[in-house]
């Protein structure tokens, strides 16, 4: 029975591409929150998330590890390195490295750290060619989920995501849906019962032809990816501005999802 949760991350985390009535963002970790708080008495269960958008390996380490370890609750979930490992040059295994030092870290306090693999993205424009990369990571996060006893989200083989109903127009943040499925898989990742298959196929969609994709693949292009380019070269970050949720209350999470359902 978990009472206390502390989601530790970047924008995947914070819940980017899941915005609530208010613009607020939800996400896979607070509605994974609710499926938590579902199993305690009213009001006996603590969540935070910490989560940033657009913030790297070490910038996770130094700002919401701590606060993490303070906190010491029974389940910590940990999500980092992905913006590390899209960047030009970055080694993965370097990056495994200073990412089980956090793990340890987390794990000398928590209950439990749950770990998260990188989604597959064979489907995804630039980030296709990524993919070794991000496959030589999700090794180490595994082989380093192994040493420390921590169950793995393994988000590579959550196939219902590579539907393209599963993600913002982005194409690299998850949809509402998208965050849905990802929730109910950590439910299963801990044995919780959860109220729907995270594997449930997708209604059929009708056949699109390759102009109408060309087409959908420009506007992506002007309005995704130039200005996130324009981001990188110029140093800038997302999450230059943002800060993290901190304490949420599973009541108003419920309510939040309610009036943007």
């Amino acid at each position: 029975m978990i009472g206390s949760y502390v989601a530790v991350g970047d924008s995947f985390t914070e819940g980017v591409g899941d915005p609530g009535p208010d613009g607020r963002f939800v996400g896979w970790a607070d509605r994974f929150a609710v499926l938590l708080a579902d199993l305690r008495p009213e009001g006996d269960f603590g969540y935070t998330n910490l989560a940033v958008r657009g913030k790297l390996l070490d910038q996770i380490v130094a700002d919401q590890v701590p606060r993490a370890v303070e906190l010491a609750p029974d389940l910590v979930s940990f999500c980092a390195g992905g913006n590390d490992i899209i960047r030009p040059g970055i080694d993965p295994d370097e990056v495994a490295e200073r990412f089980e030092r956090a793990v340890a870290a987390l794990a000398s306090t928590a209950g439990t750290v749950m770990v998260t693999t990188g989604f597959d993205t064979r489907g995804v424009p630039v980030l296709k060619h990524l993919r070794g990369k991000i496959a030589t990571y999700n090794g180490h996060v595994r082989a380093i989920a192994d040493r420390y006893g921590c169950p793995v989200l393994d988000l590579w083989s959550l196939k219902t995501v590579q539907d393209r109903r599963a993600w913002d127009a982005d194409r690299l943040h998850l949809s509402p849906e998208g965050h849905t499925r990802v929730a109910l898989r950590a439910g299963h990742v801990l044995g919780i019962e959860v109220p729907a298959d995270p594997d449930q196929p997708w209604p059929p969609l009708p056949p699109r032809g390759a102009l109408e994709e060309r087409r959908d693949d420009i506007h992506w292009a002007r309005e995704h990816l130039v200005p996130w380019i324009g981001r990188r070269l110029r140093g800038e970050s997302s999450g230059d501005h943002a800060v993290a949720k901190g304490t949420v209350s599973p009541q108003d999470i419920r309510s939040r999802i309610a009036q943007g359902a």
